[in-house]
């Protein structure tokens, strides 16, 4: 099962060098069977670049998480904390075997059945 998640171009970009290997979320999937990640790059490009497999995901107090991953997630302290503000619990997802798209897709092209650029993530067969 993957997942489609939006992300920011500036992330995006450091995900597709193998800067970023963990990204980071206030809320994670309930299903269990997620393994991949399709990224939608978010405006301007708004377009479906790659995929990617979930190697593990932890889940913990925020600044443990920094603790543990922060030199990994491709984000500033400040902007991490201000991210995970209010929330007792953060997510790291593990980015493993990154499969940049020769060509992006948009979304229609990638998941017809995927009517709009989902808020945080959404499930695709």
């Amino acid at each position: 099962m993957k997942a489609i998640l939006s992300i920011k171009p500036e992330y995006v970009s450091q995900i597709l060098e193998g800067r970023k290997t963990y990204e980071f979320r206030r809320k994670i999937f309930k299903r269990t069977d997620v393994d991949a990640i399709a990224i939608y790059c978010t405006s301007p490009q708004s377009a479906v670049v790659a995929e990617v497999k979930i190697g593990n995901i932890i889940s913990a107090p925020p600044e443990l998480l920094w603790q543990q991953t922060g030199e990994h997630g491709g984000i500033s302290h400040d902007n991490f904390i201000a991210y995970f503000r209010g929330s007792d619990t953060a997510y790291a997802i593990s980015l493993q075997s990154v499969k940049a798209f020769k060509r992006p897709k948009r979304l229609s092209e990638y998941a017809p059945n995927v009517k709009a650029a989902p808020q945080s993530f959404v499930y695709v067969e």
